[in-house]
């Protein structure tokens, strides 16, 4: 099993014949660019390579009418004046004589794409044709294409759908990594892990990318990797992606890269400049509304469309329950029923957060500026790095055979010198000699390997009275070797080293048997949740924000004594991790006689995804209030956290 991509060249045969300013957007070069690019990049030859094939008229009727699908396949005769006198009865829309073939591929390559992944054929794909509802889409309070009354935060759905139809509204322009972010983290993600889908249908409309005419917004190519990855972790991974929108030809080609590349397991790239999701209405300072005066009715900012969305679903989904308390001043998809499957959809139509600095105390920060009504968006500027030459290394005691590792996964043997790591164990009995020694040489030589991009990323079994020496040591070894900010997310009964600076290069996270605390802004504790519904709001509500918003160079995740979590949840959060710093996370695990784990973590580092995490069950309301009280305490400081504007604040009319 592999990632699919499906294309068929007869798809860039229809294209507009007549002048018509409305229309000229849709051109056969959108599928032309993103192929292009994805062959000049080397992901075309890494994907599993279908043909697309013609729906049949049939499968069309299954949404259609047959007077509609007559009406288009009528079309082939059509000469233009004919053409375009029909398409005149239309909203946006061109005619061409091969519009019925064209049509007919593009839905038949998006059925093939999902019969391919739900038979085990592929993993997961993209269908690259002309053309499903979680549905986030430009709406400017209804003042934006289509128009529509039903596309706004309280059309829930309907009879058995409801709360089965999830609209997120962007009401202003500008909208940029942060905010998409922040809608996966708080409403689409919590939403979709307790559907539990079997499979996810995203219309992948780039509309929303930087640059682009029609959406006006300012989501970069590296956004849509770490949107992909993180809905890779939904349903093993079965991801169908099915290209829509997008108009910029620069930014649709490099956004559709970066899309396959996290559908085939590749790290997300870094995100480009901070992440603050925007507070105010005309915060971004462009568009319709941009000084224009305020309105006291109308919501604002990507924040307050969050916001309203929760409250439009929180009476239909458990995870959204509860939640009302949370901080300060609380005052594109649709999620349907499949049969006996479940399955998410998601609309992609038409973010930016201060990551700390060694000796600051706060982390306010400048946004990005933004580019210019119709940007001269260049490729060029966008930062790849290349992939590591080994994708994961693992350190263990016990024999290889045992884990079944992946290809490309290694078992790392190399190891600083000798008289290194001594100096380095020097502080801590527990690591002196014997195999704890030999383990730390090992943990040394990989901290840097992974910082220098030799290795993305590693796995290390470590004795378990050594582990917390380890810990200890790897940090600072991290920070020696160059590492501006290094996040730890420690799990069990494990302190934090009491010497460790608190001048914002580190970020301790600890889930233990404790109340939630913030001891400062770069050191916070949170219980250990029971119910999925806990750990989900735990990860999704308060570790990826945090991550988000501090933008590591290196990711820690240490499952210490006690830790609790089950397999499954410790590769969630894993998985979940590798977004923040792009790829670069090390895992340390106490040694095991059966190290199933290791071997479980090991696959969803190499790009994987995580197992089921099994029937949900929310979390209780007094376990989300102290989270709620938690989240209040720290996000005057971390951005991400925040799921309202803020109270009092008036809108731009």
């Amino acid at each position: 099993m592999g990632t699919a991509l499906l294309y068929h060249e007869d798809m860039t045969a229809a294209r507009l014949l007549w002048d018509d300013p409305q229309c000229a957007i849709e051109t056969p070069e959108r599928l032309t660019a993103a192929l292009e690019r994805l062959r000049r990049r080397g992901l075309e030859r890494r994907c599993l390579r279908l043909a697309a094939r013609e729906a049949s008229e049939a499968e069309l009727g299954l949404v259609h009418s047959p007077e509609y699908v007559a009406l288009v396949r009528g079309t082939e005769a059509l000469d233009v004046e004919a053409l375009r006198e029909l398409s005149a009865q239309y909203d946006a829309v061109y005619f061409h004589p091969s519009t019925y073939h064209c049509a007919r591929l593009a839905a038949g390559a998006a059925l093939q794409l999902v019969d391919a992944v739900l038979t085990g054929a592929a993993h997961n794909g993209l269908a690259l044709v002309s053309v499903l509802y979680f549905s986030w889409h430009r709406y400017e309070y209804r003042h934006f294409w289509p128009f529509l009354r039903e596309s706004d935060a309280d059309a829930v759905g309907r009879g058995r759908g409801l709360g089965f139809t999830v609209n997120l509204p962007w009401n202003q322009v500008g909208m940029g990594n942060a905010d998409y972010l922040a809608a996966f983290l708080h409403v689409l993600l919590p939403l979709a892990f307790e559907f539990d889908p079997e499979l996810v249908l995203v219309s992948a409309g780039f509309d929303s990318a930087i640059g682009d005419p029609e959406g006006q917004m300012q989501a970069t190519p590296e956004c849509f990797a770490h949107l992909t990855q993180l809905l890779l972790a939904l349903a093993g991974g079965r991801v169908c992606a099915v290209l829509e929108g997008g108009y910029h030809l620069e930014s649709l080609a490099e956004s559709v890269c970066m899309t396959v590349q996290a559908l085939l397991g590749d790290p997300a790239p870094p995100l480009p400049g901070t992440l603050v999701p925007c507070r105010r209405y005309g915060e971004r300072g462009e568009g319709r509304w941009a000084g224009r005066r305020p309105h006291p009715t109308l919501p604002r900012s990507a924040l307050e469309s969050i916001q309203s969305v929760r409250a439009a679903q929180a009476p239909h989904w458990a995870s959204l329950q509860h939640q009302g308390q949370w901080g300060p001043g609380r005052g594109p998809t649709h999620i349907c029923a499949m049969g006996r499957e479940r399955g998410v959809t998601l609309t992609c139509l038409p973010a930016m957060a201060p990551a700390p600095s060694p000796g600051a105390s706060s982390l306010e920060g400048r946004p990005l500026p933004l580019l210019p009504r119709e940007p001269a968006y260049k490729v060029a500027a966008l930062s790849c790095r290349p992939s590591p030459p080994i994708c994961t290394a693992v350190v263990l005691t016990t024999p290889e055979a045992t884990l079944c590792l992946p290809p490309g996964v290694v078992r790392q043997e190399e190891a600083a010198p000798q008289e290194e790591a001594e100096a380095w164990a020097r502080p801590h009995g527990a690591l002196a000699q014997g195999e704890a020694l030999t383990v730390l040489g090992k943990v040394l030589c990989l901290v840097d390997r992974i910082l220098d991009g030799q290795v993305g990323s590693g796995i290390t079994a470590i004795p378990a009275p050594a582990l917390a020496a380890t810990l200890d040591v790897s940090i600072r070894r991290g920070l020696f070797h160059g590492a501006q900010r290094l996040l730890c997310v420690a799990v069990g009964q494990l302190d934090r080293p009491p010497d460790l600076a608190d001048d914002g290069r580190t970020l301790w996270l600890n889930f233990r048997d404790e109340q939630a605390a913030a001891l400062s802004v770069f050191h916070v504790s949170v219980p250990l949740p029971g119910a999925t519904g806990g750990f989900l709001s735990c990860v999704l509500g308060l570790v990826l924000p945090l991550a988000y918003g501090f933008q590591p160079d290196l990711v820690l995740v240490v499952l210490g004594p006690a830790h609790g979590l089950q397999d499954p949840q410790a590769a969630l959060l894993v998985t979940l991790l590798r977004g923040p710093a792009g790829g670069r996370v090390l895992a340390l695990v106490e040694e095991e006689p059966k190290p199933q784990l290791a071997g479980i973590l090991a696959r969803v580092l190499h790009g994987e995804a995580p197992p089921s995490l099994g029937p949900f069950s929310a979390a209780s309301p007094e376990f989300t209030q102290a989270l709620g009280h938690l989240r209040g305490q720290l996000e005057v400081h971390w951005k991400m956290l925040q799921v309202a504007g803020e109270a009092g604040d008036t809108v731009l009319s």
